[in-house]
């Protein structure tokens, strides 16, 4: 069965809104991977709907981590939109059910997102006010 991601208090950037969405997309990754478990149809008619419901709270979350840096004064907003429109081509060109098995899907999504999330932790504490 492929790895879990589990939350990690030093994963936190301070803010409860930007961390609870960092935990929300991990628990959708370990939606994924759970679904792998199951070959049967409607488990991996789930994984479908997981990975396509994971794809639009990346974009919701993407522009809600924008929103609070522009107001904190964070001063790589450029960097941060880099990553975002990074983001949004993998998902929409290379990161998709017609390119990858389920297995390489989830394994990709649970690494891009652990490594999305440390690195807000180490950017962004200094810059969030707590929600």
């Amino acid at each position: 069965m492929p790895n879990r991601v589990e939350w990690e208090p030093r994963y936190s950037v301070g803010n409860e809104t930007l961390d609870h969405q960092h935990r929300e997309l991990l628990a959708r990754c370990n939606t994924l991977a759970d679904c792998l478990a199951d070959d049967s149809e409607a488990s991996q008619q789930k994984f479908l709907d997981t990975f396509d419901e994971l794809m639009v709270f990346a974009r919701e979350h993407f522009a809600a981590e924008a929103a609070l840096l522009a107001s904190s004064g964070y001063p790589e907003l450029e960097d941060h939109q880099e990553e975002r429109e990074e983001f949004d081509y993998l998902a929409a060109e290379i990161v998709t059910t017609a390119n990858f098995d389920r297995i390489e899907l989830h394994r990709f999504l649970a690494l891009w997102w652990v490594g999305h999330i440390v690195e807000s932790s180490e950017k962004y504490q200094n810059f969030l006010k707590p929600v």
